[in-house]
């Protein structure tokens, strides 16, 4: 970036894509003379656990992706490895920057990231501009009459639907602003053993789900072993699809699937809302169980050496793919809080280190569901009995011998807990710590 005119900056975080991008739209049409940008965030990165991750894994190569196709166009992606701060502080140093643009990103990391980078722009004179744009709606946009914030999904979901109706689903053609880009073909993407990670493989289905498997969805999304559901999610957790485009999708082929969009949504204000959802109960009552420090119990369930056969695929279906099935997810979060009686942030924190498609809301959300002491969750004493989760949505275990075929020989694993003895101790446990709350 060594030219003397003024450009202005687009940021890209979770919207890997140059179409239907709102912030992008906007700095395009706006602006002009657009430089894109992405920064490898060492805050992030530094986190994982290993060297080899998928997500990282993917996240490089769609990285690419977007060189590739902004090189077409005779510009190129400026990208950076580091601390924001510290980047942006050189860069206001190196050459003008008019203006930088971004999509809001509502996890708490990146509210306080955004936050110091918003006053450093400030300090420079530079405005920073953030759009809506991995969401329908967002923050305070669905709330009741009075404006609080809805904490049940099926009254949220009828305000959100009536609220789309009432506003439609917008589009941004970045991808027909182009011309606008800053004309300036960089250098090559930063090796992925830059840093300082392996390339790991990674099955991600494409980008759009056929109409075929969206008109099947609500009757095959339950069973394991049939490709029923859509696997999107790793795609808008780094936005490489419109979230728009999604919705429409569910809108003419699948209200179940449409519904699934919804709940990411509501999850998503409900951390908005109640923060405190990030490192404790939404329901503070359920903060009082005391939680068993099996460790033995949860490197069984880690390794999928339960003796529960759906329970031991799915989690190994985890470690081999990155990937599970929902149904299964609901019946192995329930194993580990109520058959172990273990806490749901030691599950929560094993799933946000192997999904590919790991959002922090979801993931949250989904636990405290399966725990009980979420918003909306499942009652205390509402306990999957996984034999019977089984029986009704593998019958013929073929998802199970697929990813534990050890089941189907005589000699199959024993149990580590009795389901009876399991079901009565968790709900006991759960009624005295709720009770004495």
């Amino acid at each position: 970036m060594s030219e003397t005119r003024s450009v202005v900056l687009f940021w890209f975080r979770r919207d890997l894509r140059l179409n239907d991008n709102h912030g992008l739209y906007r700095a395009l049409k706006e602006a002009g003379n657009v430089q894109p940008i992405f920064i490898f965030d060492t805050h992030i990165l530094g986190k994982l656990e290993d060297t080899d991750d998928r997500r990282v894994s993917f996240l490089h190569d769609r990285v690419g992706t977007l060189d590739d196709q902004l090189r077409s166009h005779g510009s190129s992606l400026l990208v950076k490895q580091g601390d924001p701060l510290t980047i942006f502080r050189t860069l206001i140093q190196e050459r003008a920057i008019e203006a930088v643009y971004a999509n809001h990103d509502h996890e708490p990391y990146a509210l306080e990231r955004d936050g110091s980078i918003k006053e450093l722009l400030r300090e420079n004179g530079i405005a920073f501009h953030t759009f809506k744009d991995q969401t329908i709606f967002e923050r305070d946009e669905v709330v009741k009459d009075d404006d609080s914030p809805y904490t049940v999904f099926t009254p949220y979901a009828k305000r959100w639907r009536a609220r789309l109706t009432e506003v439609g689903v917008p589009h941004y053609p970045s991808e027909h602003a182009l011309g606008s880009l800053h004309k300036n073909v960089g250098p090559a993407l930063i090796p992925l053993e830059d840093l300082g990670f392996h390339y790991e493989p990674y099955d991600v289905v494409g980008l759009v789900p056929s109409t075929l498997l969206l008109e099947r969805y609500a009757s095959l999304r339950n069973t394991p072993s049939v490709a029923g559901t859509s696997r999107i999610g790793v795609h808008l957790r780094f936005g490489t699809v419109s979230v728009r485009d999604m919705v429409r999708l569910g809108m003419l082929h699948s209200d179940t699937w449409l519904n699934e969009l919804i709940w990411r949504e509501f999850f998503m204000q409900i951390v908005w809302h109640f923060p405190h959802v990030e490192k404790g109960a939404f329901r503070k009552a359920y903060d009082a169980i005391p939680w068993r420090d099996d460790e033995a119990g949860f490197d069984a369930w880690c390794a999928g050496r339960t003796g529960y056969p759906l329970v031991d695929a799915g989690m190994r279906e985890l470690r081999a793919t990155g990937s599970m099935h929902n149904r299964v997810r609901m019946v192995v979060a329930s194993f580990l809080c109520k058959h172990l009686l273990i806490d749901w942030r030691w599950g929560e924190a094993w799933f946000a280190r192997w999904l590919m498609d790991f959002e922090l809301s979801s993931n949250n959300g989904n636990w405290q569901w399966a725990a009980g002491c979420g918003c909306d969750a499942a009652p205390y004493f509402r306990v999957f009995n996984p034999t019977l989760q089984l029986k009704r949505f593998d019958p013929e275990m073929k998802y199970v011998l697929k990813w534990a075929p050890e089941y189907g020989e005589l000699n199959a694993p024993i149990p580590i807990v009795d389901h009876k003895t399991a079901r009565e101790r968790a709900i006991a446990t759960y009624k005295s710590a709720l009770t004495l709350g």
